[in-house]
């Protein structure tokens, strides 16, 4: 029984890796020859590559794209998890670390950028553990397979003719591209078109070099962060007491209001200090990413440039304190984070199909619970006499599926 099974699918795969093959021959290289890739460079690129049907998010030939029904990356867990101390520590020691050898650099590239150096370091430390993560795949093999076979084909095509343009250029060699499972590459893990757009060498060369230039990973993250609108001298955000009267589903960044309303409202620091005479005039946001099951924090709009790099609230979070456990050596978050996460992320997309059609807004039906998710539910919960939680949890599932 078990060779009958194994057969079939030992043909499908086959099957796929032809088109494969097929769509590289007469898809793909047409248009890296559009862009300036020699035919060499796309050989070299593509010698020995197959499919990585390993690889999550992939949608068979003649499959239609289903929400699947776990979490294959950690910020859409348990959000406490991702804040585990050794983890966060590891981050925050290295960085001091860090600071102290790369200070000139460091000073160079706030006064060029405006980015502070935690925040430099806490997204390189985060990213690559500082250079000392193992990035093991063939970056070919996971662009490729994701242009051909992805639930974002178009985005992942870009990748791929992007990657071929660096090597094209003399800005890498084949032999090292290596990448994540997602096809980010060096210690900043920059996707290759952020490569082409955003990466600096420090000094002042052709060619900036992700992989071994602690100075050039560093000026890169800047250049980056800068280009997405980093706002000098603002800073991330605050861990916040929320009194039971203001409600969760204030959340998001298109409910902004001055900083001082919120304080006017009896928003205040965990720390007990004053916010800031310069962020008092500044607009901020309330972000609580387990809703009433976790810490409070009123973010400015340096957190969605953190988002610019990796969209979920949970990692400009963790770079901006992070950042400031660097920086200030602060404590860990005040707030606890409760037992929460772990459905299913297709029962939590049902939850949002339903809440969609009672009319709320959810920014989509995808399973991840992002700041509209959270804010619906708050406000179902308060028109059906509930105490907003703005978090979903199996109950909640289950009337609004």
């Amino acid at each position: 029984m078990l060779l009958l099974f194994l057969f079939p699918l030992s043909a499908y795969a086959q099957s796929v890796e032809q088109q494969f093959q097929s769509w590289l021959t007469n898809d793909l290289w047409p248009e890296a020859s559009r862009s300036g890739v020699s035919r060499a460079t796309f050989d070299a690129a593509f010698a020995g590559v197959r499919t990585n049907l390993e690889l999550p998010d992939l949608v068979m030939p003649g499959q239609a794209a289903q929400t699947p029904q776990r979490q294959h990356q950690a910020e859409f867990g348990s959000p406490g998890s991702y804040f585990a101390e050794n983890i966060i520590g590891g981050v925050a020691a290295g960085g001091r670390q860090r600071a102290g050898y790369l200070s000139g650099v460091l000073k160079d590239l706030e006064d060029r950028y405006g980015v502070p150096r935690g925040i430099l370091l806490a997204v390189w430390g985060r990213e690559s553990g500082f250079g000392t993560a193992r990035i093991p795949h063939n970056a070919f093999e996971v662009l490729a397979t994701k242009a051909f076979l992805a639930t974002r084909k178009d985005m992942f095509r870009a990748e791929t003719i992007a990657a071929l343009q660096m090597v094209e250029r003399g800005y890498v060699r084949v032999s090292n591209m290596k990448s994540s499972w997602a096809g980010a590459l060096g210690q900043p893990q920059f996707l290759p078109t952020s490569y082409l757009e955003h990466a600096v060498a420090h000094s002042g060369g052709p060619r900036a070099d992700i992989w071994n230039s602690e100075a050039d990973t560093l000026a890169s993250i800047a250049n980056y962060l800068s280009h997405f609108g980093w706002v000098r001298g603002r800073d991330w955000g605050f861990e916040v007491n929320l009194p039971a009267n203001v409600s969760c589903a204030l959340e998001g960044p298109d409910r902004g209001k001055p900083i001082s309303e919120w304080a006017s409202m009896g928003v205040t620091r965990v720390s007990g200090r004053p916010f800031p005479d310069n962020e008092l005039r500044g607009e901020g946001y309330l972000m609580m990413p387990a809703g009433r099951s976790g810490p409070a924090f009123i973010v400015t709009p340096n957190f969605y440039v953190l988002k610019e790099y990796n969209e979920s609230d949970l990692y400009a979070l963790f770079v901006g304190h992070g950042g400031d456990r660097i920086t200030y050596n602060v404590a860990p978050f005040s707030g606890q984070w409760g037992r929460v996460g772990g459905l299913m992320r297709s029962d939590v997309a049902a939850m949002q199909t339903g809440l969609q059609r009672l009319g709320y807004d959810t920014g989509g039906a995808d399973g991840l619970a992002g700041f509209r998710t959270r804010r619906a539910i708050g406000d179902w919960q308060a028109r059906n006499g509930l105490t907003p939680t703005c978090f979903p949890d199996a109950e909640i599932v289950r009337q609004l599926r």
